[in-house]
């Protein structure tokens, strides 16, 4: 399937990757017809999904399967006047029903809407309202349904509500009766054109309202390079991404590049995170790749790992947050395998990443890959020199092409479109230095980033200097204003159960000193305070805004 999009599918060195990675473009692209049903004509047994959950069921999708199921999908979502650029929210969990109704949606040129369960009836009401979404299909959890039933009387614009059970309240479609039933697919004439959107996220909202990421039809081909060079997968790899599918992450790891590749897409479906399901999933199955989290890792190693074989794993990778380097080593010494770190946003595919020909450095992003012009600038977009901090921008080409796999627009809202880009650059708002190798090392977003007596201190520094404490389970790192130095280091901490009765003044002195050893001294956090748990977002993202807002609060 590769050579269908690329000239070269093999490359003997990061140089020749950044210099002959291309991707051919088809006219019209749609990755149901040119992927998925792509391989259902060629290989129809080729296996595409391996689902199971937490109560021990499992089901081997083929490309056949998945043909057949998105096509009865798209049927019965026809019948609702579903069709091309309509707006559809997918809620569901890790249900094998989200890559039947993804798939089904993109054939129908329609535009689908990832959201995660944890939506309240405040989050449905603003996301139905400001794309005008036409129809949901949830998973069938009464508190998601009751969410969604209640958001109702204020969704003027939502025509259709469809369950795939158990629960089916009254005046919802059942979902899989519905597609079972379903009268024999009719392609669109025109399902859609390259430019069309097919996919929008809401971000998560660490500084605002979620803002509406729109990508077009192009955007799966973007991920060739998450999947096969980043991912480092072939047409014999199991893949496991955990990510929820009302994340961006999930299409990154779980559907797009992942079956460009031919790879066989493992999913777990479970209710609660324990770390053990996962070593217990990889021993299990014979999963060959895992991409997660720092901190899906950080709990992975404080488990007997010895208890489970794990030698069917060859590749992990790493994102969604910067990596701390104690993780890294930990991992290297239980397993052998080295993390590969990969960035990128919701706006973007990956961007920077350790390619398999690249000997990662703990902590550092890795390189540039070749879709994105990437570059540091200053704060009148001027490039910094290799050691100094700037925001990670991309460079747009002439004549206003978007790189593959960069986002179309913020979706109704050409203020913050244009706000993001100007004068032929992509602000990506986060701020990063590049060492002399050529490597990305993250700080922090740019509102994070702290300025005190001179010097600029990004939070990841000190906190993966604090996560080498062994009282440290969570941490933030925020600025707080100070007379003298304009702004002083404070670390908002989660302590483990073995420390949570020594919080005091003589645990604050011992965590000081201990940053002060592993990290420059002048990083060291003035000012500690402990807690139960941080502010996040409902993706898990911590909100610094909203410990500095409740810091500024105190001292009014």
């Amino acid at each position: 399937m590769l050579e269908k999009f690329l000239d070269k599918t093999e490359f003997e060195s990061y140089e020749d990757f950044m210099a002959n990675f291309h991707v051919n473009v088809p006219d019209n692209f749609n990755f149901g017809y040119d992927v998925v049903d792509a391989w259902a004509e060629k290989e129809p047994d080729k296996p595409a999904l391996l689902w199971t959950n937490d109560r021990g069921e499992k089901i081997q999708f083929t490309f056949a399967d998945i043909k057949r199921e998105s096509d009865r999908t798209a049927s019965f979502f026809q019948s609702l006047g579903i069709g091309r650029g309509d707006m559809v929210m997918l809620i569901l969990k890790r249900h094998y029903q989200f890559w039947f109704s993804i798939v089904a949606l993109h054939k129908l040129g329609a535009t689908v809407i990832p959201a995660t369960h944890l939506l309240t009836e405040h989050d449905i009401i603003y996301r139905c309202n400001k794309a005008g979404i036409k129809a949901i299909v949830s998973t069938g959890d009464e508190v998601v349904l009751g969410h969604i039933q209640r958001s109702m009387p204020e969704c003027p614009t939502v025509e259709a509500l469809i369950s795939t059970g158990p629960v089916v309240p009254e005046g919802w479609y059942d979902f899989n009766r519905s597609i079972v039933a379903a009268a024999p697919f009719e392609r669109p004439e025109t399902a859609n054109s390259n430019d069309d959107i097919s996919l929008l996220y809401f971000t998560s909202g660490t500084t605002g309202e979620p803002k509406m990421v729109a990508h077009d039809f192009t955007y799966p081909l973007g991920h060739i390079i998450t999947a096969s060079y980043w991912h480092n997968l072939d047409e014999d790899s199991l893949h496991l991404t955990l990510a929820d599918t009302g994340w961006g992450k999930a299409v990154w790891g779980k559907l797009y590049g992942q079956w460009i590749a031919g790879a066989n897409v493992f999913v777990y479906d479970f209710e609660k995170f324990e770390p053990v399901d996962v070593l217990r999933m990889i021993h299990d199955y014979g999963i060959t790749s895992f991409c997660a989290p720092p901190t899906v890792f950080r709990f992975l190693i404080r488990e007997d790992m010895s208890k489970y074989n794990l030698s069917t794993l060859r590749y992990c990778t790493i994102a969604g947050e910067a990596l701390n380097p104690s993780v890294y080593e930990e991992w290297l010494r239980l397993t052998g395998i080295k993390l590969m770190e990969g960035f990128g946003q919701t706006e973007t595919t990956l961007t920077v990443a350790t390619y398999p020909w690249l000997e990662p450095k703990p902590g550092s992003m890795g390189k540039k890959g070749p879709e994105y012009d990437i570059d540091l600038v200053d704060g009148q977009g001027v490039p910094v020199e290799d050691g100094q901090q700037g925001e990670i921008v991309i460079r747009l080409p002439e004549g206003g092409h978007r790189p593959l796999g960069l986002f179309k627009e913020y979706l109704h809202d050409p203020q913050l479109t244009r706000e993001a880009m100007h004068d032929g650059l992509y602000h990506t708002g986060d701020v990063a230095w590049r060492d002399e190798d050529g490597y990305f090392w993250f700080v922090g977003r740019i509102d994070d980033v702290i300025k005190s007596s001179g010097y600029r201190i990004g939070p990841f520094e000190v906190e993966s200097a604090l996560m080498t404490h062994p009282a440290v389970v969570e941490c933030a790192i925020t600025g707080v204003p100070d007379d003298i130095r304009g702004q002083v280091v404070k670390a908002t901490i989660v302590l483990s159960k073995e420390y949570e009765n020594r919080a005091g003044d003589e645990l604050v002195k011992e965590i000081q000193n201990h940053v002060k050893r592993v990290t420059a001294p002048y990083k060291y956090p003035r000012v500690v305070e402990f807690v139960k748990e941080l502010p996040k977002t409902i993706s898990g993202k911590i909100r610094r805004v909203e410990i500095r807002r409740d810091d500024s609060n105190k001292n009014d």
